[in-house]
């Protein structure tokens, strides 16, 4: 013979037990997403601010930007943003971002 109180109370539970699992996934989800306009606002001060980047291109994992002066470019800044690797060549930069690099270019267009 089955006990429905019991029964119904163990389903309630391990409904609760997975709405709270749910709740803490989608936390943690959410907090480990980087904010990009944030990121995006960062790396245009690193940069010289909007008006030193005359323009900004996107390739793969490639984050190219030609500006009016690479002198007044903060690398330390851009480097702790997460780039992992900087090429200077003439008055373009070709920061290695991996895969936010595309993200931030979108950021960075709206933002130009």
């Amino acid at each position: 013979m089955y006990n429905y109180i019991g029964e119904e109370n163990m389903w309630l539970q391990y409904l609760i037990i997975f709405a709270i699992l749910l709740l803490i996934s989608l936390i943690a989800v959410k907090l480990s997403k980087k904010d990009f306009n944030i990121q995006a606002n960062k790396l245009i001060t690193y940069l010289g601010g909007k008006d030193n980047i005359i323009n900004a291109e996107c390739n793969l994992s490639r984050f190219k930007v030609i500006l009016k002066d690479v002198s007044i470019v903060d690398k330390d800044g851009i480097q702790k943003l997460g780039a992992k690797g900087i090429v200077e060549i003439d008055n373009q930069l070709k920061i290695i971002f991996g895969r936010d690099a595309k993200q931030l270019k979108k950021y960075i267009k709206d933002i130009i």
